[in-house]
């Protein structure tokens, strides 16, 4: 059995179901999708029952706890362990409908007994890495336990010091089995969290395709390039144009961002928090979407325009013969093709329209934009020299 939320916090219609007012909820019940659980609240929950086994020598199972909406999921226990003044509770981490890379993993917390006035002190185990760089929520040396499972965590401890009569100070030492080999699939190693995976999770509920796990990976990337002094960035949709952006501009690999589809929440992120240069690299076809003023490019919820590049080819100087070529070409490389073909710089011409939708997305933020478009061998195929909003 594995946790499922019940009533608590979530307004409630007459017939004992939630309503959903907006946001992710809403979102939960127009996809019919189910829901899974954060790192941080499994961590909590195993934490919870180890510390209560330690006090009152039975480990509950289901062991319930409060999320920090207010919900009350139970999570059945997976492993448990217990020694003269320690015990270990683990949890299978289900990660609901959401395609996440730490689903099915285990997640353990072993509770051990420190003197009076220590409090609460977190420790990474095996598959839980450390933080080894600035620009991350948490400072250099500590566990990557995230602020959030933390107060949690310590909330939890406290409430089963009251009930059972404890002192609350226990040293938590959180563990994934295999949690290394599953971070080489995370951004961590590039943010500098070393020794596996993070312990994640402001509300404790994993959203199925919410995307809001890679957006924050975006904006603490851009957070770690800044606080190591980065000034120029580059926002990549995959490992080519990386390599690509890399090639060009010679970045540190803090420097970095694995923007994946999601252009709108680096210029969005970066519109607050400014370096002086941004370089966006990709494939040309989801470049063209940039170009035509998407900032989702995701296959599924944009498409290429190729009416768009017609019109596009049309300003390079394209006849009505080329225009309808491209407007019925089979793929959005294949436009790029059949124009180079034709001394038509369409790859420029997307760059040139891709920079000018991420300077209007920021806003009149200083910072400067070039973009770099590629086929899917890396080549480039176009490119726009860095404008800024000062810039004529």
């Amino acid at each position: 059995m594995r946790g499922e939320p019940v009533a608590g916090g979530e307004p409630v219609a007459a017939g004992g179901e939630p309503v959903a007012v907006g946001g992710r909820q809403a979102q939960l019940q127009h996809t019919g999708l189910r829901p899974g659980w954060t790192t941080g609240a499994c961590a909590t929950a195993a934490t919870t029952a180890a510390y209560t086994a330690l006090l009152g020598g039975d480990f509950p199972d289901p062991v319930t706890i409060t999320l920090p909406k207010g919900q009350r999921p139970a999570f059945a226990l997976a492993a448990e362990e217990s020694g003269p003044d320690w015990a270990m509770a683990a949890i299978v981490k289900d990660a609901g409908d959401d395609p996440d890379v730490t689903h099915g993993a285990l997640v353990r917390a072993r509770v051990r007994a420190l003197p009076p006035g220590s409090g609460v002190v977190f420790r990474a185990g095996p598959g839980v890495g450390t933080v080894t760089r600035a620009g991350l929520p948490l400072p250099v040396g500590e566990p990557a336990i995230n602020p959030v499972p933390r107060q949690m965590m310590r909330e939890h401890v406290a409430a089963v010091a009251e009930r059972l009569g404890g002192s609350g100070d226990v040293e938590i030492e959180v563990s994934v089995d295999h949690g290394e080999e599953i971070a080489r699939s995370t951004w961590n190693p590039r943010l500098g969290i070393l020794g596996g995976l993070s312990i994640l999770g402001t509300t404790g509920i994993v959203v199925p395709y919410s995307c809001s796990a890679w957006i924050d990976s975006i904006r603490r990337g851009v957070d770690v390039a800044r606080a190591a002094g980065r000034r120029h960035v580059a926002g990549c949709t995959g490992s080519t144009s990386e390599k690509v952006a890399v090639a060009e501009h010679a970045l540190p690999e803090d420097a970095l961002l694995d923007m994946g589809d999601f252009a709108g929440a680096v210029l969005k992120y970066l519109r607050r928090h400014p370096v002086d240069r941004l370089t966006i690299a990709g494939g040309f076809a989801k470049l063209s979407k940039l170009a035509a003023g998407h900032l989702d490019l995701h296959s599924s919820r944009s498409q290429v325009d190729k009416g768009f590049l017609a019109e596009l080819a049309r300003t390079g100087g394209a006849d009505e013969e080329l225009a309808t070529a491209v407007a019925t070409a089979n793929t959005g490389l294949e436009t790029v093709q059949l124009c180079a073909a034709r001394g038509v710089p369409l790859g420029d011409l997307v760059a040139e329209a891709a920079r000018e939708q991420a300077l209007g997305v920021l806003r009149g933020a200083p910072v400067a934009v070039d973009v770099i478009c590629i086929d899917r061998a890396g080549t480039i195929v176009g490119r726009a020299r860095p404008r800024g909003p000062r810039d004529d």
